[in-house]
């Protein structure tokens, strides 16, 4: 078991690891990204990685505070749905209302890799394998369907 402290540190190593092997690879639009934070641009839209134990997930979150327009964000979406599959060739898992660890009201639009832990280095090659192309399958799907949020800016 480890300490609050250790699992911070390893996770930390984690994340550092993974920032690293993705810093050299560029956007689908040719420009610099910072994989771990990626800035859709949109405000309450984030492309998400979790490591923890025992599941690793990459995904799309919505949480404005307005549940209303969370649903429109979330309905935006469901219209790009095929496309999204076709960048990312797997289907994933859709909620429209469900919590975050806080406790806070979201919408998810995940997938996730089971019987992994970040606490156990032999597993980092197997998260860094899921985490790699699904981020990068997100981001050229983004630049293509980025546009299509325009009018709920």
């Amino acid at each position: 078991m480890y300490t609050r402290e250790q699992a911070s540190q390893i996770k930390k190593e984690f994340w550092t690891a993974f920032g690293n092997y993705m810093a050299p690879i560029q956007s689908a639009e040719g420009v610099r990204v910072n994989w771990l934070n990626y800035k859709t641009g949109l405000k309450n839209v984030y492309f998400r990685l979790d490591a923890d134990k025992p599941y690793a997930s990459v995904g799309i979150e919505i949480s404005h505070p307005d549940e209303g327009i969370q649903e429109l964000f979330f309905e935006q979406f469901q219209e790009l749905k095929s496309i999204l599959k076709s960048y990312l060739n797997e289907e994933w898992e859709w909620l429209l209302h469900t919590t975050d660890e806080n406790g806070k009201t979201i919408c998810r639009i995940y997938t996730q890799l089971n019987n992994v832990n970040v606490f156990n280095k032999n597993d980092w090659p197997a998260l860094i394998s899921f985490f790699k192309p699904r981020i990068l399958a997100l981001d050229e799907f983004w630049s293509d369907a980025r546009y299509s949020f325009d009018s709920l800016k």
